[in-house]
């Protein structure tokens, strides 16, 4: 395996040397504060129309491309190209990005970065022809500094080389021999491989002076007093600097002294405002640099205190139980694509409310980080997920450590992007894994005690950093039906996909409900932590109709939601009910989906009401009353 290793580094070390081009590879915790504009620091969106071209036989490179395209067509950023093209529904392979900007002069003597929100899956970019950096990795930001490459008065070209290959040692995998989706494209998860600059790009600046580089906040309370611990990371020369929390009638600094360039402060904040879906209280924060007492450098964020931790039956949030009402959802929206969309996720909240939801997970991958500023102001509690979907711990031992690689990239990667966002509960490092070699081989040879063990060993350790990263918030995966059970022994909560009556004993509800709660029964028996059950639902077409419920009608997607929240109603150690889906989604084309569409949504894509909503529209804001 140290063999095999060894060669794909090489062989990815010659391609860099063979393009002429040496790309710095991301730092993850260069993503960790999001871009703002202040006094001290600068921020120009280059969202927009780009030129765009295809690079079906990869001669980009060697043809200098990145000196300029020529032959290019417009493309809106952010946006997937999947749906920009009549022709490129189903391409995955590469393509280049390209504008020009000016930077404002009274930039020059500061850092000055680009940021790529989401470039899925494999970018490499280039500033006025000269390489900048690498990146692997889809729905999770990365940033490099451009300084020395910068032209001052006159345009500045940027292109970025783009692909989204389907792979088996990428994370989502795609293209996995024996896969059971069966679908086109290939993608080994149930939702459409959508490419490209789906997320706003942006460049910023950062004094040259001193910098604030990161910023975590952690919360606690006793009795009325909350606690703020901020452990604040800076670049540069700045010996000192303070941080001010305020809100509520209260204003409170504390001094910062660096030590190797950290500052770690505790603040007692008197008469707290506790943060909960029923009172979102947000307080200010205030980082400020100081030299000789004048600021050189400012960020501000907000912060929710709150505590989040367990027992046998729930999830307490501030020591209370909460019962978490909502769906798992998607970046998805006609002509967009997995694009930011501002006014969708606008709608999108204004509709989980209508439905009395409190919460939702962000699946299969982390979203633009306005969901969770949303989330924040609005009081949803949001389940943070990595784009590990559909993850297998068999096959080749390779394609294994390079899922593993990227596998802990994005855990670093979501935890530093999200660690302050006090709607964030619960970190999900997977959605659905197999220790089958592939999902789907449900039957076949059993795998050998050792196999077993060493894909546990290998998904702990996904576990293991999630919590060195950070201790403050629970961690779980979510368990595919037939998969192992043993790993909830790593989970804080117990949580699962389960569609007994659909895919299994396909139309009858009451068997189907039978199975799950005796399913949920041995689970608790066996683990002792709350339950959730992350995903259940039905395929429904929009206006079909049967005086009795019937498979893919509306009523039948009533009766089966209605049955599992029953069951769920009945369990005390039941703490959550995520339906699946919000809104009805792209996917592969597949014979299972009609159309290319998982219809399981209770609302269309379009964001119309299917009888599912109406229905929990009733029964939840009838439960949040009593």
């Amino acid at each position: 395996m140290k063999l095999k290793l060894i060669i794909a580094c090489v062989l990815v070390g010659w391609q860099v040397v063979a393009s002429g081009a040496e790309f710095a590879n991301a730092k993850p915790k260069d993503i960790a504060l999001k871009p703002i504009q202040n006094s001290y620091r600068n921020v120009l969106d280059l969202s927009g129309i780009w030129k765009f071209k295809k690079d079906e036989k990869n001669i980009g490179e060697s043809e200098k491309w990145y000196n300029g395209i020529t032959k290019s067509r417009t493309i809106a950023v952010p946006g997937s190209w999947n749906e920009q093209f009549t022709d490129m529904r189903d391409y995955l392979d590469w393509v280049w990005y390209e504008t020009e900007t000016y930077i404002p002069e009274a930039w020059k003597n500061e850092h000055i970065y680009i940021r790529v929100d989401d470039a899925t899956y494999t970018a490499k970019v280039w500033v006025n022809g000269e390489p900048v950096g690498y990146h692997e990795g889809c729905h999770v930001p990365f940033a490099f500094d451009l300084s020395a490459h910068i032209k001052w008065n006159q345009p500045n070209r940027i292109s970025i080389k783009v692909e989204n290959k389907l792979s088996p040692g990428r994370v989502p995998t795609g293209n996995v021999p024996g896969s059971s989706f069966g679908n086109f494209p290939n993608a080994n998860y149930d939702f459409f491989p959508y490419s490209g600059l789906n997320r706003p790009v942006v460049l910023y600046s950062l004094p040259k002076q001193a910098y604030i580089h990161d910023v975590t906040l952690r919360t606690d309370f006793e009795g009325s007093t909350g606690k703020v611990n901020a452990i604040v990371e800076q670049k540069g020369k700045a010996q000192s600097g303070k941080i001010t929390i305020s809100g509520y009638g209260e204003k409170l600094t504390q001094s910062l002294q660096f030590s190797n360039g950290t500052a770690n402060v505790t603040i007692d904040v008197p008469n707290v405002q506790l943060w909960s879906p029923e009172n979102p209280a947000l307080y200010d924060v205030k980082v400020e640099l100081l030299d000789n007492g004048k600021v050189i450098d400012e960020y501000d964020l907000h912060t929710g205190i709150r505590t989040v931790s367990t027992n046998e039956n729930s999830i307490l949030l501030n020591g209370k139980p909460v019962f978490l009402k909502g769906f798992g959802k998607h970046e998805d929206f006609p002509l967009v694509g997995r694009g930011t969309a501002l006014p969708v996720m606008v709608k999108d909240f204004e509709l989980m409310k209508w439905t009395g939801a409190n919460s939702f997970r962000t699946t299969h991958y982390p979203y633009d980080e306005e969901f969770y500023d949303m989330a924040d102001r609005e009081g949803f509690m949001v389940i943070g997920e990595t784009p590990g979907v559909g993850l297998i711990f068999g096959g080749d031992s390779l394609e294994l450590e390079q899922r593993q690689e990227i596998c802990r990239q994005y855990i670093t990667e979501l935890i530093y992007r999200d660690k302050n966002h006090p709607s964030v509960i619960m970190w999900c490092v997977a959605n659905e894994p197999s220790d089958k070699a592939k999902l789907g081989t449900f039957g076949g040879p059993r795998k050998t005690k050792e196999e077993k063990q060493k894909a546990y060993d290998a998904f702990a350790e996904n576990f293991t950093l999630a919590k060195e990263l950070d201790p403050t918030r629970l961690v779980m995966y979510v368990g595919v039906m037939m998969g192992p059970t043993d790993w909830f022994e790593l989970t804080d909560v117990i949580a699962i996909n389960r569609y007994w009556g659909w895919y299994t004993t396909p139309g009858d509800i009451e068997t189907g409900s039978d199975v799950i709660s005796t399913e949920l029964d041995r689970l608790h028996r066996k683990f002792k932590k709350p339950c959730m059950v992350t995903e259940f639902g039905a395929d429904t077409y929009a206006g079909m109709h049967a005086v009795q419920p019937e498979m893919f009608t509306e009523e039948f997607q009533v009766e089966f939601i209605k049955a599992y929240l029953d069951v769920a109603a009945s369990k005390p150690f039941v703490t959550g009910m995520h339906i699946w889906n919000f809104a009805d989604f792209k996917t592969s084309q597949a014979v299972m989906r009609f159309g290319g569409y998982n219809l399981k949504g209770v609302f269309t894509r379009d964001r119309k009401p299917k009888m599912a909503a109406h229905y929990l529209r009733s029964r939840w804001n009838k439960e949040a009353k009593e």
